[in-house]
């Protein structure tokens, strides 16, 4: 089955997504991209990258890595940002394209979800991509809320990627996430079925 991308802003609900799309496609085959980077991330070869480029003061006494600090760092720097992407993301995209090519003659549909995924190219590897959008206050609500954040740090991390608006004139799909669990569950079912009809999801 070919890949199917999964993507959108910061607190839009992309895991609700993944979470309906499980609820109706259970054997469907599923690769989440931040828990790839918090796995990738007790490493010994990817904290001995991070600490050249961070420092020792990004992990604890016990060299446990502090993910809230590494966090501050990256959302208010962009180069820094860059340099974690160019350490955790070539390690991602050959995770998610090794198991999308496991299931390349598998009769169940697969889905990466990937928040960068247009920041680091990943929709030319997938036969269609949807968006999972919603509106700016209702994404700055829900990370405020998610982070416990004050609005302006809210807002610098939402600014750190790239315009959700930008994510929804290139994507196949877009579901739009700004109210009950059973709206987005109805557009869920909407677009499996279209799946479901199209050629290639039947070779």
């Amino acid at each position: 089955m070919p890949a199917i991308g999964i993507t959108g802003g910061i607190s839009t609900g992309k895991s609700t997504f993944c979470d309906c799309l499980r609820e109706i496609l259970p054997a469907a085959k599923f690769f989440d991209a931040d828990l790839a980077a918090r796995s990738l991330a007790e490493l010994p070869e990817v904290k001995k990258e991070i600490l050249g480029q961070f420092g020792s003061g990004v992990f604890s006494a016990t060299g446990d890595l502090n993910r809230a600090k590494l966090r501050a760092i990256v959302f208010n720097n962009a180069t820094k940002r860059r340099a974690l992407e160019q350490i955790l993301h070539p390690r991602i995209r050959r995770q998610w394209m090794a198991q999308a090519e496991r299931h390349r003659n598998s009769p169940d549909l697969f889905f990466a979800d990937i928040p960068l995924l247009y920041e680091t190219g990943g929709e030319t590897l997938c036969e269609r991509v949807v968006v999972v959008a919603c509106s700016h206050k209702v994404q700055l609500d829900r990370l405020a809320q998610r982070k416990l954040l004050k609005g302006s740090e809210a807002e610098q991390m939402i600014n750190s990627q790239m315009a959700l608006e930008e994510k929804i004139k290139r994507a196949d799909h877009v579901v739009w996430n700004n109210g009950e669990r059973a709206t987005l569950m109805e557009q869920t079912r909407e677009l499996v079925a279209l799946w479901q009809e199209q050629s290639w999801a039947k070779s």
